[in-house]
This record gives C-alpha cells, structure tokens and sequence, in this order.
C-alpha cells in the first residue's frame, strides 16, 4: 500500500467518525462547525502565513548554490541538505498524487451514476453533479506537485533536449525562479483574501441541495501553489547539485515507472 493510500484511508475513517459523531450528538457537530470553525482555524491560517513568510528567504537558497556552485564545489553539509530536503520534498508530492488519483477513479464511477440517473431513471441529484466538479479540480490541483516532480506537464521547448545535463539544469534553475515560483507567490497573493472571505461565512453551494463545502474546494487552490512552490524547490536543489558537479538525486516517480 502506498503513502497516499494511507492518507486516503484517514480521510474517510475522520468523515465516518465526525458524521457518527453528528449523527449521535444530534447534529450538535454539524452546529459547531458552523459556530466556530472559522474562529478556531484563523489564528492557525494567520500562524502558517506569517511561517511562510519567513520562511521565504530560502527559497533563493539553491540559486545561490547555483552561482557558487558553477565557480567551485558545494560544501559538503549544503549538499547533504539539499539531498535530504530533496527527498522530504518529494515524499510529500508523492503521496499527495497517489491520494489524488484515487480522485480520478471517483470522478468516472460519479460521472458514470449521473448519466445512469438522469438519462435511464430521469432523476438528477445536485449533490452528486456538483461533486463532479469538487473530484475535477482536486485532481487536477492535489496532484499538481507529483506531476512536476514526473515532469509531466506541458513543456513547449525544442532547445532544452539538444542541452547538455548542466544546460538542461541552468534551463531549469532559471525557469523556477523566474517562472514557476513567481507564479505559484502570486496565485497566493490574489487568493488569500478570496479564500478569507470563503472561509468567513463557510461558503456553500448557491442550489439549496448542493454541497456545503465550496469553501473546502477553494482552499485547494492556495494548496495548489504550495505544492508547486515545494516541487519547485525540489527541482531547484536538483538543478544546483547537478552545476555544481554533484549526481542529483533521482526522480522517484519516473524510476518506479521503469521498474
């Protein structure tokens, strides 16, 4: 069983738990959430913004190690860092991708029972169509990170295959600061204060039957650049190891696909 199966498997044992637990307490859950969500996870949202933050700086840490690293070798500890990081970095999209493609199996068992229901039974239900679009985007956003660290997304190049390995590593080095991660900041940016304003009234769908969840589902979005911004990192490191001279670690998403 992979990590993300494990994290899947949570997932649906807290949902079974917290609705066992409404269903007993006589939907006394259900009126907390509504009470005192909000102002119980703000100060945590205020805490992870102000972390992040600060813990902004380092993230110019591999293009440092990038210029040192094509004048002379990298410090043994640096790269030791980087290798560890690397693969930290890494786990965590991992298991987010494997726990998001279980999304795509939902996705096409879901759109399948909605056809079946409206076009043989005549019978429609909000729930189950708007939950096509919640199992549509999380797929797409949780599993954003893996899919950069497979390096399966659209890359429109016709130079970056005839570089040479410290070429194709500049390519990268460049392309993640000037490119990925300021994109990835600025999607954080705009969506702080959607997201706030989500979370502030606990949004719910606009159909009186559909999910009370759109707040939930906006939330992926700033998850989104955080996964690309850890991914991006990951890249960066790799990049600045393989200037410097050193083996970089490898892709564990493409190596599992060879074996």
């Amino acid at each position: 069983m992979r990590a993300g199966d494990g994290l899947v498997l949570i997932l649906i044992a807290a949902s079974i738990l917290l609705a066992v637990m409404d269903n007993l307490s006589g939907a006394g859950v259900s009126n907390w959430i509504d009470n005192n969500l909000y102002s119980a996870l703000s100060p945590v949202g205020t805490i992870a913004g102000w972390l992040g933050l600060a813990l902004s700086p380092l993230l110019a840490l591999p293009l440092l190690a990038g210029l040192i690293g094509q004048f002379t070798t990298l410090p043994t500890s640096i790269e030791n860092l980087f290798r560890q990081l690397i693969g930290i970095l890494d786990a965590v999209s991992t298991t987010l991708g494997d726990a998001a493609r279980w999304l795509a199996l939902g996705l096409v068992i879901v759109t399948a029972s909605v056809v079946i229901q409206r076009y043989v039974f005549g019978f429609a239900s909000t729930k189950l169509q708007e939950s096509v679009i919640y199992l549509h985007a999380l797929l797409f956003l949780l599993s954003a990170g893996a899919t950069l660290l497979a390096d399966g997304h659209v890359r429109v190049d016709i130079v970056y295959a005839k570089l040479s390995e410290r070429g194709k590593a500049w390519t990268d080095l460049i392309g993640t600061y000037l490119a990925l991660i300021p994109m990835a900041l600025l999607i954080l940016w705009v969506s702080t204060p959607y997201i706030q304003a989500s979370w502030r009234i606990l949004e719910r769908s606009r159909e009186s039957d559909g999910l009370p969840l759109v707040f939930i589902l906006k939330t992926a979005i700033p998850v989104f650049a955080i996964l690309i911004i850890v991914q991006g990192l990951a890249m960066a490191m790799r990049a600045a190891l393989t200037i410097s001279g050193r083996d970089a670690p490898g892709h564990p998403v493409l190596e599992s696909r060879e074996l």
